[in-house]
């Protein structure tokens, strides 16, 4: 499928890719701490006849450097601009940090229609980088919503990293253990969010337990009665692909668990849910 690609630069830099005929769909793609705009990913979602917009969230003009006390109104005015393009359905695909971003969007946000949340969370964490101050310590929240910071887990800096690359899972496992006080408030309320949720999560991720926050918040879902599907591998990692996209890259900093394998093979079956849900149905 032909599609049209244009650059943005106000209010943020990111990209919108258009189907040629265009689309009553629109789907906000985040990525997550690398902070790039994902032009591969909105590329491949275009081509299957979705309007899909990549932003940069942070680290851009007039935005914080580091996840740190992001507004959540960056997201909502994204849907104003895709509703705004003609998008009748909208969704948002995050992964990581950006699948948190996508959940806690849809809880403040009923326009949104259906969040695919790769790798996500449960909880809301604290920020990773620095704030507008251009501090990292002491720990905020990495988001706020109408000006007040969402309630947060912040790191146990107890915790010795070995060399590097570094599987960080048990940095944020001790830290749910040392603040575990904390941890009601900031769970993220996805039984309150009007979209259908896709989560997607592998057994092996060595980032955080991703699998064990999807299986938290498919919890909340059901225990809601709200739609929600919940695809996973236990020996993928952090970084599942979608058909069509490039492996990721390796990192000399951290270890991402999974092999290229097992995250195309959870991608692979992931994919026709992600297109199925933002299309209006419930995946093939």
């Amino acid at each position: 499928m032909d599609v049209v690609e244009r650059e943005l630069t106000d209010p943020w830099e990111g990209v919108v890719v258009t189907p040629a005929h265009g689309s009553a769909i629109g789907v906000l793609v985040l990525a997550g701490s690398s902070g790039r705009v994902e032009r591969e990913r909105a590329h491949l979602l275009a081509r299957q006849g979705v309007t899909a917009m990549s932003i940069r969230w942070f680290g851009g003009p007039g935005q914080p450097p580091g996840i740190c006390e992001v507004p959540l109104e960056t997201f909502t005015e994204a849907v104003d601009l895709l509703r705004a393009s003609g998008a009748e359905r909208i969704g948002i695909l995050g992964a990581s940090k950006g699948a948190e971003a996508a959940l806690l969007t849809a809880v403040h946000d009923p326009r949104v229609d259906v969040v695919v949340a790769v790798s996500p969370p449960s909880r809301v964490w604290c920020n990773i980088g620095a704030g507008s101050d251009g501090e990292q310590r002491p720990y905020r929240s990495s988001w706020t919503w109408r000006g007040r910071p969402v309630p947060f887990v912040p790191m146990d800096d107890s915790w010795s990293s070995p060399a590097a690359p570094v599987a960080i899972r048990g940095w944020y496992e001790l830290s749910e253990r040392t603040y575990a006080t904390l941890l009601p408030a900031a769970r993220i309320p996805v039984e309150r969010a009007r979209a259908d949720l896709l989560l997607v999560a592998g057994g092996d991720d060595e980032m955080w337990p991703s699998l064990l926050h999807a299986e938290r918040l498919a919890r909340r879902r059901r225990s809601a009665a709200a739609p929600v599907r919940l695809i996973s591998r236990p020996d993928a990692g952090h970084r599942p692909r979608f058909p069509g996209e490039s492996p990721a890259p390796a990192s000399p900093r951290f270890r991402y668990g999974g092999t290229p394998e097992a995250d195309a093979l959870l991608g692979a079956a992931a994919w026709p849910h992600v297109l199925g849900m933002l299309r209006g149905g419930s995946g093939p």
